[in-house]
């Protein structure tokens, strides 16, 4: 058990095609008694989820390292687009994105049918679950990766199995593929991974995905997907193409800036499309949403070129890291890893008490997002005192 983490008790296998029909609801009793989902959340996204806004911005008025947004506004065809859309608010919205989905269709070069459009990604991740999974089944997902994914497994009542990273913060993807049974509902790849930023690369997801049978989903998550540049990390739409059982998760919140309109989509192929679509609930997406991110498609140039600036910012940071003597893995998303070991916690108060919030994960490391570069120059300052002060030996990270 140490070495694939199970959040619930193991139920009796069952074969994959033996599912039919709708899953019974969960009974009050079995719902009082779950895992609490919020757990294994750190603070600092526990308040974000909880929708402990006004908290949040008395706690953390300085530099919101923490919660990988973009740090730029909306561009100005964008911020248009949502001023004109305000006289509409009093309509509703076009319930299923047709002219979004028709814009991403054409933008993608996929069927607008396989697109389903969503209150973000994690949103429609939830759905995904909830439509897919109940006691008893299975999710196996890398971790560390993306907090939400322990969080809403749970919700569903699946079991989580949660493959270790690597030594090097990467998906081990040969324990991930022998670690699918007959319970197993869901496959979610995190690429980039957040929060270590490591990517998995063409060929190794090529190998994954021979070795996972053709009837277990896969599910790879690109919220990150315009901040990377390495040519080796594939794009998951070329195996989306290849294979029925693999579906894409993509946002406008991150590189788009759209955090706060809660705008992502998913592609899939029939089934795993049928399914989401039945799970979305009208009008998920605002009509101001979607006027954002139609705009937000006119002018990628411009967005281009402010990724291409957090893209240095990041590198530039990650390189000052270095120098000082922390371990850093490269990464190809908008944040950076540290994997500061036992210290985490004590490196994220130091940063607090300059101004500078950032995310622990006690006895791993932090996640820092990249902002401006008055926020980076700022972090950079707490990092250097802090090793200084701990004789410039900044910890191993836990092992895995």
């Amino acid at each position: 058990m140490s070495e694939l983490a199970r959040t619930t008790t193991d139920a009796p296998a069952a074969p994959r095609a033996g599912r039919a029909g709708p899953r019974s609801l969960r009974s009050a009793d079995a719902l009082s008694t779950a895992p609490d989902p919020m757990s294994s959340v750190p603070d600092l996204m526990r308040a974000q989820l909880a929708g402990d806004v006004s908290a949040l911005t008395a706690r953390f008025p300085a530099h919101r390292s923490f919660a990988n947004e973009n740090p730029y506004p909306p561009l100005a065809g964008v911020c248009q687009a949502i001023v004109d859309g305000a006289s509409e608010i009093n309509r509703y919205p076009d319930p299923r994105a047709g002219a979004l989905r028709s814009a991403l269709a054409a933008r993608l070069a996929v069927p607008a049918d396989d697109i389903v459009c969503g209150a973000g990604s994690a949103a429609l991740l939830a759905q995904l679950l909830a439509v897919s999974c109940g006691p008893g089944d299975e999710v196996v997902y890398a971790w560390r990766s993306f907090e939400a994914y322990s969080a809403l497994a749970d919700l569903s009542g699946a079991t989580s199995i949660r493959i270790p990273l690597t030594s090097d913060a990467r998906h081990d993807l040969p324990r991930m593929a022998g670690a699918v049974t007959d319970r197993t509902r869901l496959v979610v790849l995190c690429n980039p991974n957040n929060p270590t930023g490591a990517c998995i690369e063409h060929d190794e997801l090529h190998r994954f995905l021979s070795e996972v049978p053709g009837d277990v989903p896969v599910l790879i998550d690109e919220a990150y997907r315009e901040f990377v540049r390495a040519p080796d990390v594939p794009d998951g739409l070329e195996f989306y193409r290849r294979h029925r059982n693999v579906a894409v998760l993509r946002t406008f919140s991150k590189a788009y800036g759209l955090a706060g309109l809660r705008v992502g989509y998913a592609i899939a192929h029939g089934p795993l499309t049928t399914a989401l679509r039945a799970a979305v609930p009208p009008f998920a997406v605002s009509g101001l949403g979607q006027a954002a991110a139609l705009a937000s498609l006119d002018v990628t140039r411009d967005l281009d070129r402010r990724v291409d600036q957090v893209i240095a910012e990041r590198d530039r940071v990650r390189v000052a890291l270095l120098r000082q003597g922390w371990p850093v893995p490269e990464s190809h998303a908008n944040f950076l890893w540290v994997a500061a070991g036992a210290r985490s916690n004590d490196l994220a108060d130091a940063c607090a008490a300059a101004g500078v919030f950032v995310l622990p994960f006690p006895g791993e490391g932090i996640r820092v997002t990249v902002g401006l570069p008055a926020a980076n120059d700022a972090f950079l300052a707490v990092a250097a005192a802090y090793a200084r002060r701990t004789a410039g030996r900044p910890p191993s990270p836990a092992a895995p």
